[in-house]
């Protein structure tokens, strides 16, 4: 046989006013406080001497307490945010957050509202208020955002605080409004040479396509639009038939950037700025118009240029992670290996933060190993 408290515990009613306590909280001020100390003098007062001023004047602050907490209560009944952010953002650079809120009371403003937001568990004040919500209206509110740190950063809800009416309790309403934001690593400004001299290295590393250069890449019939300036005449004069003249792309240099995610926790400073190199290098050879592939662990990005093309592997930065030495094979961690290489990788550059990796790197096949002695002078200033 069922307990009757169990049939209460489980009911609509009992479920509703327990989900409102979690999202509700109430306090006294100092005012508040004072108030009700003031109130309860009035009270025995009252009862002392039986005067009916008395007991006017304790029903009138009794009254007041009761509609304090039930206009407060309105003001943060039907409130409805929604958070916007952008897909990916780079830390240690401001970016702006856009929050907007919508008042569904049919009759009742909610006045003096106070926005927070509630990260892993953290109340944080972005200076967001409000003075006065209309009935039916919205309003959207902004502020900056700096990331300091690569990963997500997961938005738990927003958190509101009122002092309508009277400022004798501070009313607390807790609103769901959950969203990820990724952040990518910072792009720092590289050495002109370093990158010219891997430019340099990879010239023989060519894919052949049509584009503006001097090469011969392709002979093909005239077509309407065609620039008359690149007719072949010896080819025409042959065949009889109008013959375009086609040209090979020039500086098409295929580069693979390869990243190993195993190094130990006191490497970890120099793993988060080898990151930071990496996303640095991607940035440059993107804006040269070069071919890039990324391969971190077993992600693997795929060749591509463009903007687009960038963000993917800024994603992958993003959410990478550093992972402990282990008995298995420097292949095994970084997803590259000799049996993985093919033609189309291009020109390969390894970055290897882990010092004590040098005795496998062997493993790695790639044209171009950046050690941790390296990294540490390519990247101090960062």
């Amino acid at each position: 046989m069922k307990h009757p408290l169990s049939n209460i515990r489980t009911s609509s009613a009992f479920l509703w006013i327990q989900g409102l306590s979690r999202r509700r909280s109430i306090r006294l001020t100092s005012e508040g406080t004072r108030f009700l100390f003031f109130t309860f003098g009035i009270g025995l007062a009252a009862i002392n001497t039986g005067n009916n001023l008395f007991y006017l004047l304790l029903a009138m602050m009794l009254s007041l307490i009761i509609i304090s907490g039930w206009l407060s209560e309105h003001c943060l009944r039907r409130l409805e945010f929604h958070r916007h952010v952008p897909d990916l953002i780079m830390a240690n650079e401001p970016t702006t957050i856009t929050v907007s809120v919508a008042n569904r009371n049919r009759h009742m403003p909610s006045f003096s509202l106070r926005l927070l937001d509630v990260i892993e568990g953290q109340d944080v004040d972005r200076g967001l208020a409000i003075q006065l919500l209309p009935p039916q209206s919205s309003v959207l509110l902004s502020y900056p955002l700096l990331a300091t740190t690569r990963g997500w950063i997961r938005f738990e809800g927003i958190r509101v605080h009122t002092l309508f009416p009277f400022g004798l309790f501070l009313k607390k309403g807790l609103y769901s409004a959950e969203i990820r934001l990724l952040v990518a690593p910072p792009i720092k400004p590289l050495t002109l040479r370093f990158v010219d001299e891997l430019v340099s290295e990879g010239q023989g590393q060519s894919l052949p396509r049509r584009g503006h250069g001097t090469q011969l890449y392709n002979l093909r019939l005239y077509q309407p639009g065609d620039d008359s300036r690149s007719i072949h005449w010896m080819t025409t004069a042959r065949t009889s038939h109008l013959i375009v003249r086609e040209t090979e792309a020039e500086d098409q240099r295929r580069i693979t950037v390869l990243l190993s995610i195993v190094a130990p926790e006191e490497r970890d400073p120099l793993f988060e700025r080898s990151v930071t190199f990496v996303a640095s290098l991607l940035w440059q050879l993107t804006e040269r118009a070069y071919p890039v592939r990324l391969i971190v662990g077993t992600d693997n990005s795929g060749l591509g240029t463009g903007s687009a093309h960038l963000l993917g592997m800024l994603r992958l930065l993003a959410l990478c992670k550093r992972q402990p030495p282990r008995a298995s094979a420097m292949e095994q961690q970084t997803g590259y290996s000799a049996s993985t290489r093919d033609d189309d990788q291009g020109y390969t550059v390894a970055v290897v933060p882990w010092s004590d990796e040098m005795a496998a790197t062997d493993a790695i096949q790639a044209d171009r190993v950046l050690h941790a002695t390296q990294l540490e002078e390519l990247t101090h200033a960062f």
